[in-house]
């Protein structure tokens, strides 16, 4: 079986330095690459070496994959991880590692390939009775069959791109009088996100909730679920909250959806980390939508709930090692929840905001995790995903985590650009989501930009208010205060707080 000793991360920010620190704790050396804007980040610091691949633009540095190569070979890397984003899910980067000589720390070019259409994931699955949404089974370019199938399978339906992704190249259509302009917009998008308009139709699922599954899979046939995760509070169809377990599933629908996670895996000879995400509706009945072929961003919650490092097992996987971990062995321990702290204006339609942090403090304390990329004084780009860190709290249940995430957020400490923390904070208090009723309609459903205002305590206002009479008062010319007039608001004011403090 193949050693790795020296690891390239091809990524940056959180996810670069995470794997970085977990490859140094397996006695691994590691090789950052970075883009002219992030020659001070943390990720290049703590790399053992650490090569700039070009400019600012991902197209010209990060996504280079000739060049990652290249540096590969002259500096004498066994392997690669990928990461998220960028060249994660890319097959055709995949199979040039492969040829390379190297180490792909993920699954195969051919899996990364299934998985990456989803027509393609749905007709691999198609033989291990596994629930799907009702929609055409293959891309769809005839206009007049298109609305014909879509008034087969009932309005609201779904326009989707077959390459797609967060939320891009995918449109709702309510009656067959928007068909049209839909469709051109759908495609449209699709072409511009990722080079190919193909779409396809699906019944469009009312109050969904986003629920996705953890699968590790090894080299020699083994693959387990590691339970799942609820990523419904979205905006833009990205998600911004995750938790871990979900707070609507009984075990008889996880174990369900678990086996059907592993059907999906094994259905691509998957090895590796992997999440199945699947809709859920308002009856719990659940259907398949696609699989991602790497680490998830939320990756963490799941690490919370099961005691696993995902990217270690990432790690050994890809040298060849079996699986120890048998999913007997696996049990959910406490709740964890994960917020995403992006450099978004949420009162401005959470539109990036990015700049300098003038401040920036990690709150801490007894399980409270943050994985970040930043510290105090650095830039956020603005050629990258503008997210800053992500905030995970774990505690004994549901209630106990949300509470240490509203203390977290209230402790994280950020100034020079805008964040998402005070939407968090919303999300955290709202009885919605406290509740557990909530599906990826909420931001839409319950967020405004007003939510964000203070409204002030009634008795401080009341406070505010005399005090302010009073000092007009005082401070007005030719007006005089009788004798005894400061003694008798002090007394007024003393009486006030001894009343708030009782």
């Amino acid at each position: 079986m193949p050693t790795i000793s020296k690891l390239l991360v091809a990524n940056r920010g959180e996810i670069a330095l995470r794997v970085m620190r977990t490859a140094r704790e397996m006695g691994i050396k590691t090789v950052a690459i970075y883009s002219e804007a992030d020659r001070n980040a943390l990720h290049v610091r703590y790399a053992d070496e650490a090569v700039c691949v070009g400019p600012a633009p991902s197209a010209e540095s990060y996504l280079r994959a000739d060049v990652i190569i290249d540096v590969c070979q002259q500096l004498g890397v066994d392997a690669i991880h990928p990461g998220y984003g960028f060249l994660s899910e890319n097959a055709n980067f995949a199979r040039m590692v492969r040829e390379a000589g190297l180490i792909f720390v993920g699954p195969s070019p051919e899996a990364i390939e299934i998985m990456g259409s989803k027509l393609a994931a749905k007709a691999a699955v198609a033989g291990y009775d596994i629930p799907m949404v009702p929609g055409t089974p293959s891309a769809i370019t005839d206009r007049a069959e298109a609305k014909r199938i879509s008034a087969e399978i009932g309005y609201p339906v779904l326009i989707k791109a077959s390459a797609g992704g967060g939320g891009k190249g995918m449109r709702i259509v309510e009656r067959d009088e928007e068909f049209d302009e839909q469709m051109d917009r759908a495609v449209s998008e699709a072409i511009s996100a990722f080079g190919d308009g193909s779409v396809f139709i699906e019944k469009y699922v009312t109050s969904p909730r986003h629920v996705e599954i953890q699968v590790l899979g090894d080299q020699h046939g083994n693959i387990i679920h590691l339970f799942e995760r609820e990523c419904s509070v979205q905006r833009r169809h990205q998600k911004v909250v995750e938790e871990a377990p979900s707070a609507i599933l009984t075990p008889e629908i996880r174990d369900a959806m678990g086996r059907a996670a592993v059907d999906v895996a094994r259905a691509c000879g998957y090895y590796g980390a992997g999440t199945v995400e699947f809709i859920v509706n308002d009856k719990l009945d659940f259907y398949f939508l696609e699989m991602n072929t790497r680490l998830q961003v939320e990756h963490p919650v799941t690490e919370q709930i099961t005691g696993v490092d995902l990217v270690k097992q990432m790690l050994y996987i890809a040298e060849g090692k079996p699986l120890t971990i048998k999913q007997e062995d696996l049990k959910i321990k406490g709740h964890a929840v994960e917020v995403r702290v992006y450099a978004e204006d949420p009162a401005n339609n959470f539109l990036p905001d990015v700049g300098t942090l003038d401040t920036y403090v990690r709150p801490q304390g007894n399980g409270v995790r943050v994985d970040d990329g930043f510290e105090q004084g650095m830039t956020i780009p603005i050629y990258y995903d503008p997210m800053i860190a992500k905030l995970i709290t774990y505690g004994d249940s549901r209630e106990e985590a949300i509470q240490k995430m509203i203390r977290a957020i209230d402790e994280y400490q950020i100034t020079g650009v805008k964040t998402t923390l005070p939407f968090c904070r919303f999300v955290m208090e709202h009885e919605a989501f406290r509740s557990g009723q909530f599906d990826t309609g909420f931001v839409g459903r319950y967020f405004t930009a007003d939510v964000l205002s203070p409204t002030p305590d009634p008795a401080e206002a009341e406070l505010a208010a005399v005090l302010s009479a009073y000092l007009l008062n005082k401070h007005k010319p030719g007006v005089s205060r009788p004798n005894g007039a400061g003694a008798t608001l002090s007394g007024s004011k003393s009486n006030w707080k001894e009343r708030r403090l009782s």
